[in-house]
């Protein structure tokens, strides 16, 4: 497919954005997402809070299967709209697999078939595959085409920026990523090194939203760090801790602060509420993954899936954490990062 504004794919995905590379122009894009996946629940969540669920459509495709030990052929999307509650058809293309759109895009792609893909239907190519560059930059893309009180919304304040950059530096790598690490480990001696960078960063977090005295993480300012850590903190009493053997600790036992902050995220902000779908969240790690979990059992609990009863006052709550020795021991280690 000839494009002239078209990025050949690669296994480096697409990156552009808007306006930079793309005009703002409403129900020009299309966003397709999974409900289960924290990457895409990053997009999902700032297209909900920005007020942009008329101006951008999405399709979402199944929790599972996704496909072999390779990921082949990816994920795929329901015959109809009635197959999988909160899955849909490709509205765009009516294509059975995200591999296919990506293929339209580049028909030589080599990279990853992922969620979420932004993708323009004026030129019928991709925009951006990546999930940190779409939480960068989609808050202020569409800010001529909404309301004074939506456009004003920032998660990207220019006072805090050096701060968020700082704790992108190690909440990536170490939490959000850090569960998968774990999560895939091939052996033992591999999850033995990988679980504890996740607590390690889960303990300092801990200590950073208290000092901070809430309601998010920096203070009184929703800003990016809030969104990307909810996507993951949401999951993992609910799956990473029994499917990807990140149980040294729960959220709601061992981190009482970080458990706060999280009931006040999903009752307090009707995006986080709106963009969370705990379905497609359980089924699809319990589901798609054979070699973790070969009988595709899913577990009934946590329950409930976020507990009510947000503590207003912070000075009432004490600093938890998981005292493993070589937790602690990480967690020493990231008080210079």
């Amino acid at each position: 497919m000839s494009n002239p504004i078209h990025n050949p794919g690669t296994a480096n995905g697409w990156h552009g954005s808007i306006p930079s590379s793309f005009p703002a122009e409403p129900a020009r894009y299309h966003l397709y997402i999974g409900l289960f996946c924290p990457f895409a629940h990053r997009a999902n969540f700032v297209r909900h809070l920005k007020g942009l669920t008329e101006l951008i459509d999405t399709s979402v495709v199944m929790p599972y299967p996704k496909g072999d030990a390779k990921g082949w052929p990816g994920w795929r999307f329901p015959a109809s709209n009635d197959e999988y509650p909160g899955a849909t058809v490709d509205k765009l293309y009516g294509e059975d697999y995200l591999h296919k759109v990506y293929f339209r895009a580049d028909p030589e792609y080599k990279g990853r078939y992922s969620v979420p893909l932004l993708w323009d239907t004026r030129t019928g190519t991709a925009v951006c595959n990546e999930s940190l560059e779409l939480l960068r930059w989609l808050p202020s893309a569409f800010s001529d085409l909404i309301t004074p009180e939506l456009a004003s919304i920032t998660l990207y304040p220019d006072h805090l920026r050096s701060e968020i950059d700082n704790l992108h530096a190690w909440i990536n790598p170490h939490l959000c990523t850090g569960v998968y690490k774990a999560g895939f480990a091939p052996d033992q001696e591999t999850y033995d090194k990988n679980v504890v960078p996740v607590f390690g960063a889960l303990n300092k977090l801990e200590k950073l939203v208290y000092a901070n005295g809430g309601p998010f993480i920096l203070g009184a300012e929703m800003t990016e760090i809030d969104v990307t850590v909810y996507a993951t903190l949401i999951r993992f009493d609910t799956v990473y801790v029994q499917h990807f053997k990140c149980n040294l600790g729960t959220i709601r036992h061992d981190y009482p602060v970080l458990n706060n902050w999280l009931k006040g995220m999903y009752w307090d902000v009707p995006a986080a509420r709106e963009s969370t779908d705990f379905k497609h969240i359980k089924e699809n790690y319990t589901k798609s993954h054979y070699d973790i979990n070969p009988k595709a059992i899913t577990p009934l609990g946590p329950f409930p899936d976020v507990e009510e009863g947000v503590e207003r006052d912070w000075g009432k709550l004490t600093v938890g954490g998981v005292k493993h020795p070589q937790v602690l021991e990480f967690e020493k280690k990231l008080k210079d990062e």
